[in-house]
């Protein structure tokens, strides 16, 4: 049986030429095989899977090709070229900086940069991942990357380029690697599949293209399983069935019902969609790609930044002719907010529910009558009372503004016509409108007329005259329900105030415990709107409020993921025994 070999191992470029995507940075490199003009260090950033190892071995063996092509590629024919392609070369080595990061490990490589090669050119040390290096083995390499011997080359790779010291980027010229463009991976994906044997449709190639997110190497990966799961036949169905995608079909009928504003039946699409295994936030991300690309399809100019096969671009075509843009921009409007607040939702089937509420009432009339929709508008509602208000004009030559309050209205008086032209008489002055006569203003229209007593600026301590008794649960609910009412400037105080617990030291005396000196300067200067607040919604007219520093051992340390695991792991013996026989542990 013959030994199978992945395709990312198998088709692995073997020339600057068969590298997919990264034109600029081969062509330079092959100019300076060329030249002869060779630097002494190079740095290969970028993505994972991009080709950045790929292309360090290439030029490492076309630098110590004897007979070099024109174009700057390896001969693949002399001793050196013969040597690197059976892997028995001494004149090209790869340290994996990710396991050999020590200072011994790099003395140990200085040691072998002084042996001058005895076959070909340069001696050429490939660094992988070298952002694993410690600080101390960086500096260490730090004065031999400076000045190496003439017969030394390094080429250092990297996906976290931010992570080397810049001493170290300074001494090497900087090659950054892009992310592959779907195109450039369907096309290579193709390619594979056509040497393969392999039937395919474009649209699964561009779904599997999709999924590596721009790393060449994940698509040859994605494409093996699904390559293995289809049986030689790589269509669209089973490449989402095999992938867990969803499909897109779903997106288009959401936009295409949000259109016609039936809520119902979205709210079924998306039962669907959560009882079949996706979660409400990748649906809702997905949707907002969706309305990009939607928007994209309105102009000619920019059809072509969809990554999309020619079927589907069409298909967003004919949507965004359906598609007004102030509905596409008000949909990526509602569909952002809820991907920022997704993650601190304790509902969020209900958070992703409303928000395709939302977007399915983008075209809806604001007056029209609907299940779902806000009231009316004040300014609607208050036209309609002042129409069914009777006018009271004062007397012509009169000084009164207004009748007694006994007194009925007086009908208005019909002047006979007169056939005589008349003389532009100047414009009467509107009749003045009694706002109390309307009976209901607008502070009756609000819930309140008063601002909560956290937002009213120096403000006497509030009297209740009431000194009812609360306990710790009734206050806590209090000082949550105060901190939710709190205005938008003060969203981040109140966000800090949620986590805090007020107790009762002696009732009715309250005291807060503050980590901080920064947040105690903050909330004394608002002590007294929230002593207010307290009185006032706990019906207690002697509550005092102190507020005080934690001492050191009352501050609390803020737990991670795994300290909060163990912790728990101590105090329920039970869980410890799940997760052994689940065999679950935390990454």
């Amino acid at each position: 049986m013959e030994e199978y070999i992945v395709s990312a191992r198998k088709y692995r470029p073997m020339t600057f030429d068969s590298v997919v995507g990264q034109e600029a940075l081969t062509t330079t490199l092959k100019n300076a095989v060329k030249s002869g003009k060779l630097a002494h260090a190079y740095l290969f950033c970028g993505p994972r899977g991009v080709g950045k190892t790929t292309c360090a071995r290439i030029f490492a063996k076309a630098i110590n090709c004897e007979t070099p092509t024109e174009e700057g590629e390896a001969c693949n024919h002399c001793e050196s070229c013969k040597a690197f392609n059976e892997q028995r070369s001494y004149n090209i080595f790869e340290l994996d900086a990710a396991s050999n990061n020590s200072v011994e490990n790099i003395k140990v490589l200085m040691e072998q940069t002084r042996i001058p090669p005895q076959i070909g050119k340069y001696k050429v040390f490939i660094i992988d991942e070298v952002h694993m290096l410690s600080t101390a083995a960086f500096n260490a390499f730090l004065k031999t990357l400076e000045e190496p011997p003439a017969h030394v080359i390094f080429i250092l790779a990297t996906t976290e380029k931010h992570k080397i010291l810049p001493t170290i980027i300074s001494r090497c010229q900087i090659y950054d690697f892009e992310r592959m463009t779907v195109p450039n991976i369907v096309n290579h994906l193709k390619m594979v599949a056509e040497k393969e044997g392999i039937t395919y449709e474009e649209e699964a190639l561009n779904i599997i293209a999709e999924k590596a997110d721009g790393g060449m190497r994940d698509a040859l990966s994605v494409f093996d399983q699904v390559a293995s799961f289809c049986q030689g036949n790589i269509t669209y169905q089973k490449v989402i069935d095999d992938l867990n995608v969803l499909d897109t079909e779903n997106y288009f009928n959401i936009i295409n019902l949000a259109l016609e504003n039936k809520v119902a039946d979205i709210m079924v699409l998306l039962n669907n969609v959560i009882n079949n295994g996706f979660d409400g936030g990748h649906l809702i991300s997905g949707l907002a790609a969706h309305v990009r690309n939607v928007l994209m399809a309105k102009d000619e100019q920019t059809i072509p930044l969809l990554e999309v096969s020619q079927r589907q671009r069409d298909q967003y075509r004919e949507q965004a002719k359906k598609c007004p843009p102030s509905f596409l921009y008000k949909a990526l409007k509602i569909m952002n907010d809820c991907d920022v607040n997704y993650r601190q939702s304790s509902n969020k089937r209900l958070l992703v529910e409303l928000t395709l509420i939302q977007v399915a009432q983008i075209t809806q009339e604001d007056d029209t009558p609907s299940a779902g929709r806000s009231p009316k508008r004040l300014k609607s509602l208050f036209k309609k009372l002042v129409k069914n208000v009777q006018v009271k004009v004062a007397p012509q030559g009169g000084t009164e503004r207004s009748q007694k309050k006994n007194e009925e209205p007086t009908a208005p008086v019909v002047q006979p016509a007169d056939t005589t032209p008349a003389a532009p008489a100047t414009p009467k002055p509107q009749p003045r409108v009694r706002i109390d006569s309307i009976g209901m203003t607008f502070a009756n229209l609000s819930k309140s007329g008063e601002k909560p007593a956290f937002q009213k600026e120096n403000e006497e301590e509030a009297q209740t005259g009431e000194q009812r008794v609360f306990d710790e649960n009734m206050l806590l609910m209090q000082w949550t329900a105060m901190c939710n009412r709190m205005p938008q400037q003060m969203t981040a105080m109140a966000t800090r105030m949620k986590n805090m617990t007020p107790v009762i030291t002696e009732f009715p005396h309250i005291e807060v415990v503050i980590d901080n000196e920064i947040l105690l300067d903050q909330m004394k200067t608002i002590q007294k709107r929230i002593r207010n607040t307290l009185v006032t919604n706990l019906h207690n007219n002697d509550i005092t409020l102190h507020l005080r520093l934690a001492k050191p051992d009352e501050v609390k340390k803020i737990l991670n993921n795994r300290e909060m695991l163990e912790e728990m792991r101590v105090k329920h013996p039970a869980l410890e025994h799940l997760l052994g026989k689940l065999e679950l542990e935390l990454v």
